[in-house]
């Protein structure tokens, strides 16, 4: 069940990795216009504000693998970051796009339930 957990919990590591990517250096880009759904001029218009979400889920992402680093002795480390997520999931789910419930906060909560059953 660690090892499973530890996957997951990587797993959303690589997917606010790969957001930042996408929200800090594809934002204008066809790739992240296709997947944010934006035209060139609303890319134009909010890349300031893709950047900074970008970097904020960079923070996310490292600290899961901070937790993940420590072990054993990471556990609280990696419920707080997996909280934070689960909650920008929701958020951003009901604010933004119904999408981001499903491809975040769904793997942060399973997430979350499986640390709190370790």
């Amino acid at each position: 069940m660690h090892t499973l957990t530890n996957i997951l919990v990587g797993f959303i590591a690589i997917q606010h990795i790969a957001f930042l990517i996408l929200e800090m250096f594809y934002w204008e880009k066809p790739l992240g216009r296709r997947i944010f759904g934006t035209t060139k001029e609303d890319a134009a218009a909010g890349k300031t504000l893709a950047m900074n979400q970008g970097l904020y889920n960079g923070f996310l992402a490292a600290g899961l693998i901070w937790g993940l680093s420590l072990g054993a002795a990471g556990m609280s480390i990696k419920l707080f970051f997996v909280s934070c997520v689960l909650i920008a999931g929701i958020f951003g789910g009901l604010t933004a796009s119904r999408k981001i419930l499903y491809v975040q906060a769904l793997p942060a909560l399973i997430a979350l339930i499986l640390l709190l059953l370790l």
